[in-house]
């Protein structure tokens, strides 16, 4: 397919950088529609382990070209740290690595407010790396974006505009010292002189690699139920990880969309806060936890953890336009005897087959599960679907049907061979 786009199908942490690692080698262009610094793609090649947050995981095979799109708020620390790194590696980011000219920056007194915010009674559950405080700026207009450094004045006059407003915060509500104006315009010109090589016009670029017909594919962060309009509000992101971002974060029109990934944990997790029908809160959810080494790359915060929710998975095959599932982590639940999996709910006594994505009352929901039996066996080893375990089969055939979905990729460990394709 000539564009794909790519979506957590749960909240999070499915394994989207491992992912993006499998497909980018059929791929001219990996470009992401939105997030920031708050993602973590995870990737081991070897005995080597990349966690990137903001540069497309196709950066790590030779030759895909990388595009950072305008629906990405951009960290410039991370994004230098990153750019070290690889670079460190030998991983060449020059002519690979093209960042939207639209794309908003995060400011110092982005994180600053945010981690404040976060440590209020109020808790979403953030990472506090300034995302929510820096998509409010964009909307409210007030933002500042790379085209911005280019002129030094105007930066000056934007950075000013802002901080008059954020150090009365600061200052007179907060009970926190000011911040520098012209130091903190130094620090950004000096952003500009780095990355200037690999600022472009982004829509232009990726619509006329369609014209060429070149592939790309189109990765997105955090998860579907993370989504702003459509996931677990208020405990969600401040951006759209569902496909439909993937339009307005790169400039590519609908229809010119080919297909839609999705990828799925064989389990689920969530970090942070807010409701999680099939959260195990005993032994097993801490099992789970530990088999998967379910930790946050970004944070390094434990993630909740609870069994497959079919209900949840349907829903965002709908709203996503799911056409196929890379299914992730399979091989965590090789030390089970049984495993349940969430096939509906049931509210005031009565059954839901939906999922209600409000999260009043999926708080109040109690999940109905059917039991499958586990295959107690190595899966780590398998390099085809046909070396799975019958068991095994029977089980990502329930969650075809229980979800209504198409595996298509199956993944049984962290390592590049670890991953085939089911058909």
């Amino acid at each position: 397919m000539q564009v794909t786009i790519l979506v957590g199908s749960q909240w999070g942490d499915e394994g989207k950088g491992k992912i993006v690692d499998l497909l980018s080698e059929n791929y001219y262009i990996v470009a992401r529609y939105q997030g920031g610094a708050n993602a973590g793609h995870t990737v081991e090649i070897g005995d080597d382990k990349y966690i990137l947050h903001l540069i497309p995981s196709g950066i790590l095979r030779e030759g895909v070209s990388c595009v950072i799109g305008s629906g990405v708020v951009i960290d410039p620390v991370a994004l230098l740290e990153e750019i070290e790194v690889l670079e460190k590696n030998n991983i060449s980011v020059k002519d690979r690595l093209f960042i939207s000219q639209n794309a908003h920056l995060i400011m110092p007194y982005h994180k600053l407010l945010d981690s404040i915010n976060e440590s209020g009674a109020q808790k979403i559950g953030t990472t506090g790396r300034g995302i929510g405080p820096c998509y409010i700026d964009k909307y409210a207009r007030k933002g500042i974006r790379i085209n911005d450094l280019l002129d030094r004045s105007l930066l000056a006059k934007k950075i000013k505009m802002n901080l008059d407003e954020k150090n009365l915060l600061l200052k007179n509500i907060y009970g926190k010292e000011e911040l520098d104006v012209e130091k903190m315009i130094e620090q950004y010109q000096e952003f500009d002189k780095i990355i200037d090589p690999f600022i472009k016009d982004i829509p232009h670029y990726l619509n006329n690699a369609i014209s060429e017909k070149k592939s790309i594919l189109l990765e997105g962060a955090q998860g579907a139920l993370l989504d702003v309009d459509f996931g677990t509000y208020p405990f969600v992101t401040s951006s759209n990880p569902t496909s439909g971002g993937a339009c307005t974060g790169t400039g590519i029109p609908p229809n010119k969309i080919s297909n839609v990934i999705g990828i799925v944990k064989a389990y689920t997790t969530r970090v942070g806060e807010g409701p999680f029908p099939t959260e195990l809160l005993d032994e097993m959810g801490e099992k789970l936890r530990k088999i998967g080494s379910e930790f946050g790359a970004t944070t390094g915060r434990p993630r909740r953890c609870g069994w497959f929710d079919a209900p949840l998975v349907k829903y965002s095959q709908m709203v996503n336009g799911i056409d196929t599932v890379a299914i992730t982590k399979l091989d965590v639940l090789d030390h089970f005897e049984n495993i349940p999996v969430c096939v509906s709910y049931e509210l005031n006594g009565k059954k839901v087959k939906t999922f209600p994505s409000d999260s009043e009352v999926l708080n109040k929901i109690t999940p109905i599960y059917e039991t499958l039996p586990g295959w107690n066996s190595d899966t780590t080893g398998c390099e085809n679907y046909e070396d799975l375990p019958s068991s095994t089969k029977e089980y990502l055939s329930f969650l075809e049907k229980a979800s209504s979905i198409k595996v298509e990729i199956i993944s049984v460990g962290p390592k590049r061979k670890q991953t085939f394709y089911k058909r």
